[in-house]
């Protein structure tokens, strides 16, 4: 990890909960196990707590899965399930040890699946959002947590990230470029035109941009190429409640009237079987 104010190299700072660069500048570890990265101030907060909250229930019941499972089988096709080297003892050290990285990472579940498919990596989960990070830092005991604006430089080493993961989550391409290894490789999850279609007119949810992919590739393409393009799928049966929480998890929490929400859940037919579906690409530094 780097300093963000001077990119000098970051360590823990000797009985303290603190971590410092060579020229002082220091950076507080809070309680709940994160460490604020972020200087001046933020464009935006990124997720409330009450959505923080929806989005960990939700996920929690399993119905986003298919997305934890796609990419970790695509890290494990990648990266590979065991250390890369050997610490001076002869065990594996610290720096034997790929880092992922989670750009956007909200409650580092994602995260925490990829990291459970490869015990020799170390994780970290990047957001805006403390509440988001609050849970992220105690996602997985390989995974640390940083409040970091992705839009800006990332708090990391060039080419110190094996395998970085951008889930629903804006995309710096020239920064991404910068931290992953030439070795390494972007894993990005975006929703197609299907995504959640089944509530998008009921409910009057934001629409995913028709131009989706081609806007990604956009952002991308100038440092990396596309190796692989896959989508995955999965079907849910839900609840009026569960309904209500994947709405406020989500950007449409932002802009949806909870009474106007609550009416128009209650109207959906039941069950309320809703499509999951996700674009993952896979992409290579240049």
């Amino acid at each position: 990890m780097r300093c963000p104010v001077c990119a000098e190299p970051l360590a823990p700072a000797p009985d303290t909960h603190a971590l410092r660069c060579p020229r002082r500048h220091s950076f507080d570890v809070a309680r709940q196990g994160y460490v604020n990265l972020l200087t001046g101030r933020a464009p935006h907060v990124g997720d409330t707590a009450g959505m923080v909250a929806a989005r960990t229930d939700f996920l929690a019941a399993g119905h986003y899965d298919v997305v934890s499972a796609a990419l970790a089988e695509a890290a494990t096709r990648i990266v590979g399930p065991e250390p890369t080297g050997d610490g001076p003892d002869g065990q594996p050290g610290v720096g034997a040890y790929p880092l992922v990285v989670d750009a956007g990472a909200g409650t580092g579940r994602h995260l925490a699946a990829v990291l459970a498919a490869l015990p020799g990596a170390v994780g970290l989960a990047l957001d805006v959002s403390k509440p988001a990070l609050r849970r992220a830092a105690r996602a997985h005991p390989r995974a640390a947590a940083a409040v970091a604006d992705t839009w800006r430089r990332l708090p990391l080493a060039d080419a110190a990230t094996a395998l970085l993961l951008n889930v629903f989550a804006p995309r710096n391409g020239a920064e991404f470029h910068r931290v992953l290894d030439p070795a390494g490789a972007l894993l990005v999850v975006t929703p197609t035109g299907a995504h959640l279609a089944e509530l998008v007119d009921a409910l009057g949810l934001l629409r995913v941009d028709p131009a989706k992919a081609d806007r990604v590739t956009d952002s991308l393409a100038g440092h990396f190429a596309q190796e692989r393009d896959e989508v995955h799928t999965a079907r849910l049966v839900l609840t009026g409640d569960e309904v209500a929480t994947l709405v406020g998890m989500g950007p449409s929490a932002w802009h949806t009237d909870p009474a106007r929400l609550a009416d128009r859940i209650a109207a959906l037919p039941r069950p309320v079987t809703v499509t999951v579906e996700v674009r993952l690409t896979v992409w290579r530094p240049r």
